[in-house]
Parts: C-alpha cells; sequence; structure tokens
C-alpha cells in the first residue's frame, strides 16, 4: 500500500511485501514475529506491581469538601469523586456529569437509576463505580425499569421524608433526656452549604452517642436506627432520552407535578444507545437511527418547555464540553431548589458517528449553532421580580449544517438520498431558528407579564 505506510495487511495471504509497510505490518514485520491479537503474559507480576500503585494512590488525601470553593469548575476539581472506574463507552458523554453530581454531592446522594446504558456501567455487578469515602459513606444507588423509574425515585423521596419525619418526632419525646445534644439546632439548623452539612453530621454523631447510652430503650433503638436522616438527602433519578422522553415519560412527568424535593438528570444522547440505537423521541430532525434510516422526519420533543409550563419545576439545559461553569450552576441551583428539578445534559454518543477524542468539541458545535441552547429556569428569582428564564448561550456562530456535519447520522442520509438529506437540513435549521427566536423572547420577557392572569 504505497500511499501510506499506516495502511496494514488484512492477512498474510494479502500483503504484499512492499516497502512502505513492511515495518509496521503484524504479518511481515521482524519485530512483531510471533505476536497476536491477544499476547498472553504472567499476571503475578502486573498485578502485585499495579496493586502498589493503587495502595499509594488510595493514601492521598483527600480535601476537607467544608472548605472547598463548590463555585468554580476549578474548586469543584478539588472534591473526592464517588463515581469512579466506570465501564462505559471510551469518550462517553454520560459519564463526566454523574462524576461532577458525586464530587458535589457526596455520600448525600440517593440515585435511581433507569435501565439503560448508566445502570450497565453503573451496576455491572460484582463491581460498580459507585464507591465510598474513607467514613465509610457514599451514594445510595439502585436500578429501575424505563417504565417505572420516576416513580422508584421518587419513592426514595417519600421514604426518605417519613424517616425523617420520624427522627425529628422521636427527638421531640427523647429531648429532656438529652441534655449533652443540641436538639434544637438538629432540627432547625440550616444545611445548604458543605460548612452547614459538616456541623449537622457532628451533632449526628453526638445524637446517636447519647442514643447509645440509653441502653434499651425502645424509643432512642428507633431515634438511633433514623437518625441518620437528620442530615439532608439528596434523592437524583437519572436515566437516558429513551427513559425520560418515551417510555418512561408519563413518570416523569407524574414526578414533576409532585412538588416535591426530587432531582431528575436526563443524560440525553438523542437515541437508544444501550440496545442499538434506534430513534427516540429526543432524536433530532434528519438524524439516521434505527427505525429512522431515512432520517427522523418530525423535530426533536422539547422537554425543557414542557416541564417549564409547570411554573413551579427548575429546569436547566446544559453541555458540559461547551460551558462547564453553567452546568455546574445549573447542578447546583437546582440541588438547592426545594422543588422538582429537571436537568437535561446534551451527552455525545458513540452512536452518533463521530470521533470520541473530539466529543466535548462537538457539544461545543451544538451550543454554537444554537441547536442546545443553555438555559435555567428558576421559579424562586420570581420572589425578586426577576424573569426566572435565563438564556446562557450566545446567538449562534455556526448553522446547523456545519454542526450536523461531523455526525455520520447526519452525514449517512446524504451519500444514500442526497434530495431527502438537504430538505431535512434546510427543514432543521428552520427549526433550530426558530426555538432560538422563542428562547430570546422568554429570555426578554419579565416575570410580571409571564404571570397567571
Amino acid at each position: 500500500f504505497p500511499d501510506t505506510r499506516y495502511t496494514l495487511a488484512i492477512s498474510a495471504d494479502d500483503c504484499t511485501g512492499c516497502a512502505q509497510c513492511v515495518e509496521v505490518c503484524p504479518v511481515r514485520s521482524p519485530e512483531a514475529s510471533g505476536r497476536r491479537a491477544i499476547n498472553m503474559v504472567e499476571y503475578g507480576p502486573l498485578r502485585e506491581a499495579n496493586r502498589e500503585q493503587f495502595r499509594y494512590f488510595q493514601k492521598l488525601p483527600v480535601n476537607d469538601r467544608s472548605r472547598v470553593d463548590f463555585g468554580t469548575v476549578r474548586g469543584a476539581q478539588f472534591l473526592e469523586p464517588l463515581f469512579e472506574f466506570s465501564g462505559a463507552c471510551a469518550g462517553c458523554g454520560e459519564t463526566p456529569y454523574l462524576k461532577l453530581v458525586s464530587q458535589l454531592f457526596g455520600d448525600r446522594l440517593m440515585v435511581a437509576n433507569a435501565t439503560g446504558c448508566s445502570s450497565i456501567y453503573g451496576g455491572n455487578l460484582p463491581t460498580t463505580p459507585w464507591t465510598h469515602n474513607a467514613e465509610g459513606r457514599g451514594p445510595a444507588w439502585s436500578n429501575s425499569l424505563f417504565e417505572d423509574n420516576a416513580e422508584f425515585g421518587l419513592g426514595m423521596r417519600v421514604a426518605s421524608d417519613a424517616r425523617l419525619a420520624e427522627a425529628r418526632r422521636l427527638l421531640g419525646l427523647l429531648a429532656p433526656r438529652l441534655e449533652d445534644c443540641d436538639v434544637e439546632a438538629l432540627l432547625t439548623a440550616p444545611q445548604r452549604t458543605e460548612s452547614q452539612l459538616r456541623q449537622q453530621r457532628g451533632r449526628v454523631a453526638a445524637l446517636c452517642r447519647a442514643l447509645e447510652a440509653l441502653g434499651d430503650d425502645a424509643h432512642a433503638q428507633r431515634l438511633l436506627s433514623v437518625a441518620d436522616h437528620l442530615v439532608r438527602r439528596s434523592v437524583w433519578i437519572v436515566g437516558g432520552d429513551g427513559w425520560a422522553y418515551d417510555i418512561g415519560s408519563s413518570g416523569v412527568d407524574h414526578v414533576l407535578a409532585s412538588g416535591r424535593d426530587v432531582n431528575l438528570l436526563v443524560l440525553d444522547t438523542e437515541v437508544y444507545s444501550n440496545t442499538g440505537g434506534q430513534a427516540s423521541k429526543a432524536t433530532p430532525i434528519g438524524a439516521v437511527a434505527k427505525f429512522a434510516f431515512g432520517g427522523k422526519q418530525v423535530p426533536k420533543k422539547d422537554l425543557a418547555l414542557q416541564a417549564i409550563a409547570y411554573g413551579n419545576v427548575f429546569v436547566a439545559r446544559v453541555a458540559l464540553g461547551s460551558n462547564p461553569q453553567q452546568t455546574l450552576l445549573a447542578l447546583r441551583e437546582a440541588e438547592a431548589y426545594p422543588g422538582p428539578s429537571l436537568i437535561l445534559a446534551y451527552s455525545h454518543c458513540i452512536a452518533h458517528g463521530i470521533n470520541m477524542q473530539k466529543g466535548m468539541d462537538q457539544q461545543k458545535r451544538a451550543v454554537h449553532s444554537g441547536y442546545w441552547p443553555l438555559i435555567r429556569y428558576n421559579p424562586e428569582v420570581r420572589g425578586s421580580g426577576e424573569n426566572p428564564f435565563i438564556l446562557d448561550s450566545q446567538r449562534p456562530t455556526l448553522t446547523f449544517g456545519e454542526y450536523a456535519e461531523n455526525e455520520l447520522r447526519y452525514r449517512m442520509l446524504r451519500k444514500t438520498n442526497p434530495d431527502q438529506a438537504q430538505a431535512l437540513m434546510d427543514s432543521a435549521q428552520a427549526q433550530v431558528t426558530a426555538k432560538y427566536r422563542l428562547y430570546e423572547e422568554m429570555a426578554a420577557t419579565g416575570s410580571e407579564s409571564e404571570s397567571p392572569q
């Protein structure tokens, strides 16, 4: 193969033995003689060397969470991740969001994970990437089905609230016997900042010691079993677009309408990634996928606008590769919001037909083309007379076609049916332009004019 020295022969019979590739050819190269695709070596020495390196790594000190700046991307990276070593595809666009959530909310996390990619690499038992800190605490994680994961996560919130109510009731009954505990602070102290949460953990630890001193008292033993719920829990319902936009959409809507303090994180790959790349309601117009081989004919469902219509749901659309600071801000605001929140996270995927090493660059193109505008809708700011809808991204500087050109899911239709491809590209551009104008109008509208009449 004289055009390039890096094009390799398929087999010895096919190889021409030309001087251009013989040095790197796995068949002819003297250096590679006797080597195969898989070469067996003794495992013991490799294992012991890596064990020692891992032991050293595990001994490195972890930063005090109460002294870390959560508000900046740089500061957040000093936080210990409790999601690590996943079995996701190399370059997966989903896992960075989960790692960041585990860093921000740590061992207070309770995760309900819908079936899909995130449940496969999240619970590929007997191993799991969800881990614990030096205190032995870590996220509580469980998987449920496509069709009921939202309700499953809501159940986590209801159960946690019930245990908290029981803990508060028992604490009131036992208060006269807990003279060494700050019962008032246990019941009323704020738990928003990490330093406040750390103080509450200290108070709960002191409470548990006092309860153990009370011996076999029934109320004391019961309170001891639920005392940990006095530390505020952070419930996250996680899944892909197949769950949130399609099969579990009614459950998502039910949870958003519940008013409960739950957070929904949608890892939007715009296709059923885990089951082979079938089209979902999140698949954009013009993209080729299974069951949409002629290109998706209708636009992507706008789940953000549907959630915003409730008026009391925190909503954000984020893309970590485009604006990590906006992603960080949205996650923190969502968790702090005392009601339902929905985060739609752009997640590049191997099913898009891109170079996965440059997935974050493709996220930037999605935002800069106006296809994936970055937004935050925070109902709490209405109280100060401000507009709850914030458009965090700038006006498009790329066309939709310039973004789509980098993805095989769009290019392949141009090869098989160029007229259809062009018609869908024109329609997609019109949709992007119209939607961005709508978002601009919403961002420019004051909260007074959008209030119900």
